[in-house]
């Protein structure tokens, strides 16, 4: 409630507040109400700059962790750091919904579909038409976002995780990044001698990710660069399809055993070498729980041997 306050923008009628009290105090240097209207503009945009800052910091420190009904998750399950799940997401991701500044109507985004391909410090590149839209729109104004999606694995989309990148993007030499970009998409080999066609590079300047049921908050472009993807990162999408699909009663069984959680449904939502989370079912409500491994794994064949022993605990 304390934040929610300190957030509140200054209301005009504690704005005529300040000015009748402060041309009641001559001490202060302020001559009268006139001088103080003038200047009312500059101080009110301070005070909203102000409360922007603070809202930007209470999001970076204030865990937003989804409690269901017995509360949030215990604090000492491990799990790797956001700007590690932001990475893998990043690099696993095939298409994202490239947000663009309208050129035709200023002041609107601008959504495209986008094929990319992450590079080594997680920079989404793209190989683009002059004739597009998006493009245009990039070379009057390069700042523009990324959001992209896990695939949704357990029938709710919500669930599932998102990472929203921002940045500037502008034009990327090919020889830098054509390989790269080939060895997602083999198709684009045949527009490479076209000459409106040219790559296009974000430079990462924010990050903001959203773990389904789990954490969220901004990331620092640098500790995304510097994060590495997870080891599980290709072989995810197959163990959370198979464990949902031929053995929800063995997440049943280990959300009771290791997450203290008599469920009626359960479903696994994202998994790493750390541990997995799970979207529980209890009547009407629906949460989630992150539940760690016995141990930290490096593959899928350790992945199953310890999935395996939490079943027979």
């Amino acid at each position: 409630m304390v934040h929610a306050l300190l957030l509140q923008p200054l209301p005009l009628r504690d704005s005529s507040r300040l000015l009748s009290i402060s041309a009641s105090n001559p001490k202060r240097g302020v001559a009268g109400p006139e001088q103080l209207s003038a200047r009312l503009p500059q101080l009110l945009r301070r005070a909203a700059a102000t409360a922007e800052d603070r809202q930007l910091r209470y999001h970076r420190c204030v865990s937003t962790t989804h409690a269901g009904p017995g509360g949030p998750a215990a604090p000492d399950v491990p799990e790797p750091s956001l700007a590690e799940r932001a990475r893998t997401l990043a690099s696993l991701g095939r298409i994202g919904s490239l947000s663009t500044h309208s050129r035709k109507f200023p002041g609107f985004p601008f959504g495209s579909v986008m094929p990319y391909a992450a590079d080594d410090l997680g920079r989404p590149v793209f190989f683009i038409s002059t004739m597009a839209m998006h493009t245009q729109n990039l070379h009057q104004d390069s700042h523009a976002s990324l959001l992209i999606t896990q695939p949704d694995t357990s029938g709710d989309p919500l669930g599932a995780a998102r990472v929203t990148l921002l940045g500037a993007v502008t034009e990327a030499l090919a020889e830098e990044v054509r390989d790269l970009y080939l060895s997602r998409y083999e198709n684009a080999r045949y527009w490479q001698s076209y000459s409106d066609f040219a790559y296009y590079r974000m430079q990462v300047s924010g990050i903001y990710f959203i773990g389904g049921f789990g954490v969220m908050g901004w990331v620092s472009a640098e500790d995304y660069a510097n994060a590495p993807p997870d080891p599980l990162a290709e072989s995810a999408p197959g163990i959370i399809q198979h464990m949902n699909a031929d053995h929800a009663d063995a997440l049943l069984r280990i959300a009771r055993r290791s997450a203290g959680e008599d469920a009626d449904e359960a479903s696994m939502t994202a998994v790493d070498r750390l541990g997995f989370h799970l979207r529980l079912k209890s009547g009407d409500r629906v949460y989630g729980r992150r539940v760690a491994f016995l141990r930290e794994v490096r593959n899928k064949d350790e992945a199953r041997a310890v999935l395996i022993e939490m079943v027979r605990l």
